[in-house]
């Protein structure tokens, strides 16, 4: 564990150097690889070794070459591509968060000035926003799934905006408002651009946190924001969301949701110490956390899913 982060390290500067890409298009010896790299040979070499020990490439007679997993995810040309999420997830930031962490455990609280983390014109949210709409592809697609004929749809701190954007491309008939501060929303028009909803795509500049929500919607997203904030903001939020919804319409909150032993499923049990390091008092709830806040907004059904080929969970309320 004390040497993970050398691991980390070396994957972020293969994809930083294109170095899986290179071999997906031949390149599969020091030499070359090196060349299509712009690196020295002998860095090519160790770092090829290396991702080869952890996994990620294959070597046999001084030929590399990619793994499924590797080839899927880690090859620019793929279509399943995940290493952009890399600036973010290794975002200076975050670095900075983790520094100390018995100093973090000692205060109960970030080591980030102020609430850093949460500032909406943080350059940290359009880093978030290019780099991890591919990851939430499963959980956009199961969600737009769940709609039944909706017409009015909010994306709360839409960031990327693929949440609202793939509901709009499976519902024909769908608006969607999406709510976030204007240089996260210019990359969110992107890629409701990309996906030919750009009509039925609409900003909302703002804060989440301070700005009403209006009336009337059908849907509301709430994805990956509540674990940000303590129990009391949590319900504040809830109460805007409850009062922007038409009578039964359907408020569809994403999280990381632990069990109530707070150590399984692993990837949402784990994710309170993120929210430890980087946020002032964000947790991952539970589900009876969650469903508390919920009816006390207003709430009164409430349904756990878990969401296919992802480590999160949906709750669906009305």
């Amino acid at each position: 564990m004390m040497q993970a982060h050398v691991q980390s390290a070396a994957l972020k500067g293969g994809i930083d150097l294109g170095l899986f890409t290179a071999i997906g298009a031949g390149a599969t010896t020091v030499a070359t690889i090196a060349e299509a790299c712009g690196a020295s040979e002998r860095g090519t070499r160790i770092l090829c070794d290396y991702l080869t020990v952890a996994g990620l490439l294959t070597k046999a007679d001084g030929v590399y070459g990619l793994t499924p997993e590797s080839a899927a995810f880690l090859d620019r040309k793929s279509p399943a591509y995940l290493g952009s999420a890399a600036q973010f997830m290794s975002h200076s930031m975050h670095m900075k968060a983790v520094a100390d962490v018995a100093q973090t455990v000692r205060q109960g609280t970030t080591l980030l000035d102020g609430r850093e983390y949460l500032d909406i014109e943080n350059q940290v949210w359009v880093d978030f926003a290019e780099g991890m709409m591919p990851m939430m592809f499963p959980a956009a697609q199961f969600m737009a799934a769940q709609l039944e004929a909706p017409k009015r749809l909010l994306d709360i701190a839409a960031g990327h905006g693929i949440f609202g954007v793939l509901a709009a491309a499976q519902h024909p008939e769908l608006q969607v408002e999406a709510l976030d501060w204007p240089a996260v929303l210019a990359v969110a028009e992107k890629n409701a651009q990309k996906f030919g909803v750009a009509d039925r795509w609409n900003k909302r500049e703002g804060s989440a946190l301070t700005m009403e929500f209006g009336e009337g919607y059908d849907v509301i997203y709430l994805t990956n924001f509540l674990h940000h904030f303590d129990a009391t903001e949590c319900m504040a939020i809830l109460g805007k969301c409850r009062k922007a919804l038409r009578l039964g319409g359907l408020l569809a909150t994403l999280e990381f949701v632990p069990n109530p032993d707070r150590v399984s499923p692993p990837a949402s049990a784990a994710f309170s110490m993120t929210m430890l390091l980087n946020t002032p008092a964000g947790d991952a709830y539970t589900q009876a956390e969650l469903e508390a806040m919920l009816h006390a907004a207003g709430f009164t059904e409430n349904v756990l899913h878990q969401v296919p080929s992802s480590a999160q969970q949906l709750i669906l309320s009305r």
